[in-house]
């Protein structure tokens, strides 16, 4: 998509426009050669000539704005030093710079925090979204972290297999994923199974690897329950509430992230503190249940899926 924007590559049908201007349109002819096309392109490598310091890197895309650029990003300093010498973040900051220095009319990044070590990656996701925010031209980032989409506050489409299956803003795509596919790139636990009509108006959910769990949203046939690990408790044994969703097994794997611990459970990830995570003593190989609401609990039809064979 980014390289049939800056007219790299030329789609077999469509239309590519920037406000009234036309970049490319099979039916009326019209495929504007890039250096015609406004575009600044940060690719996922920075693709920055070794040889020349930072301020030529910059100035590469636009030498009238180039001190400006780079002022902006907070290089300035760095302008005599050549990339080899300059951190991953800093590099980054350069090839920002560089595609903002051509003045464009829109800025492409191709994940442009993927190469970064993850400390670095937090920092520079902050400043990134903090200079977006001051630019005033239409900015199209690829990425495979919903954490970059979360800092840039952004309208965000889900694309999966070359197409756009759901698009809006991230706090409703994590509300009502339309797709399996949606559902995992917002972090929900997904557990493939079959609906049936269930107790007090509920769906019945029989999971592929085994129990069942109830929704309060409709469904029949093939689905996949989502739910959020942060809508999931875990316990020792099980709790008498039959309002509640139970899926026992042994904790697979703690992972830390700050004052939390992701934990997985069978086929569950939970998100407690950490300081939940000690009080229950929990370690990889305990037995535990993770509990979570019917009214936490949503449902995404699993289109052509059939339930696996028994063995």
């Amino acid at each position: 998509m980014l390289e049939a924007i800056a007219g790299l590559r030329a789609p077999a049908q469509g239309r590519i426009c920037v406000g009234d201007s036309v970049w490319f349109d099979t039916d009326a002819g019209v495929d504007l050669p890039p250096e015609r096309r406004s575009v600044g392109l940060v690719f996922q490598d920075y693709a920055l000539f070794p040889h020349m310091t930072v301020a030529r890197n910059v100035a590469f895309g636009g030498r009238e704005r180039a001190d400006e650029m780079m002022a902006l990003v907070g290089i300035s300093h760095l302008a005599g030093a050549r990339p080899g010498e300059i951190s991953g973040g800093e590099r980054q900051r350069t090839a920002l710079a560089r595609a903002l220095a051509c003045d464009p009319a829109v800025l492409l990044l191709d994940e442009p925090l993927a190469a970064l070590d993850p400390a670095t990656r937090a920092d520079v996701r902050a400043r990134l979204a903090e200079l977006v925010g001051h630019l005033d031209v239409p900015v199209l980032m690829v990425t495979h972290d919903m954490a970059d989409a979360a800092a840039l506050q952004c309208d965000v489409a889900v694309m999966d297999q070359g197409r756009v299956v759901q698009r809006g803003a991230r706090a409703d795509l994590l509300a009502r994923p339309a797709t399996p596919a949606v559902a995992r790139l917002m972090g929900a636990n997904l557990l493939p199974g079959t609906a049936r009509p269930g107790p007090a108006g509920l769906t019945e959910v029989v999971l592929d690897t085994g129990g069942t769990v109830l929704s309060g949203e409709g469904g029949t046939g093939r689905v996949g329950v989502v739910v959020d690990p942060w809508e999931v408790s875990l316990v020792h044994g099980r709790p008498g509430d039959s309002q509640l969703n139970h899926v026992t097994g042994t904790v697979a794997s703690l992972t830390p992230a700050g004052n939390r611990v992701r934990v997985q459970v069978g086929p569950v990830t939970a998100d407690v503190t950490a300081l939940s995570a000690d009080r229950m003593g929990l370690v990889v190989g305990a037995p535990v249940t993770a509990v979570f609401k019917a009214l936490a609990t949503r449902l995404v039809p699993l289109a052509g899926e059939t339930p696996p064979a028994a063995a």
